[in-house]
């Protein structure tokens, strides 16, 4: 009798650390999914201010339509790929819309009277401002998912990760390593 209450004692014990380990993993995954929406709304952000900022440049460097366009093309990529919740293509267009922004506001530095227009100067502070809220965003993000991949992976969580179907997360990060360099701009 005593050794069926023992073993009954260690049986729900078990039970209780599997539940409060499936509980962490739930709450790890609400986490990654709160940050990135987090830096979704900063995204969205950066991506509703860059139309204006593309019309405001127009007007004085017209023949600078490669990098424009550039700017607006990488802009509908990451909107497609925030669309179909693809966070890999997502990366990758964002990635790449920051190397259009960057050229754009080298393509400024050359016309003087742009960057002394008050719609400009506003816009770019904004976009500044933005930029720095969503670097903090994707690291909020990439700290989430970090913590939840260690639970995933870590024994013996990695049994009830496995058992309930919880899966690595994907970090936001660029995945070719010349997207992060400065871009060049040549005139």
């Amino acid at each position: 009798m005593v050794y069926v209450l023992g073993f009954l004692a260690i049986l729900v014990l078990a039970a209780l650390y599997g539940v409060a380990i499936y509980n962490g993993l739930v709450r790890s995954r609400n986490m990654v999914e709160e940050a990135f929406s987090g830096m979704d709304v900063q995204l969205k952000k950066r991506s509703d201010l860059i139309p204006n900022l593309v019309e405001t440049v127009k007007g004085y460097a017209a023949h600078e339509r490669e990098v424009l366009d550039a700017v607006t093309q990488w802009r509908a990529h990451a909107q497609q790929a925030q669309q179909h919740h693809s966070r890999e293509a997502q990366a990758a267009s964002e990635g790449m819309l920051g190397q259009a922004l960057g050229r754009l506001f080298a393509v400024a530095e050359n016309y003087p009277q742009l960057k002394a227009d008050a719609n400009f100067r506003e816009l770019q502070t904004a976009l500044a401002q933005v930029e720095d809220d969503l670097q903090n965003a994707r690291r909020y993000y990439n700290g989430a998912v970090r913590n939840l991949n260690i639970k995933v992976q870590s024994f013996p969580s990695n049994l009830v990760a496995g058992m309930f179907g919880f899966a690595r997360g994907t970090f936001f990060e660029l995945e070719d390593p010349a997207d992060r360099a400065t871009p060049r701009v040549r005139f």
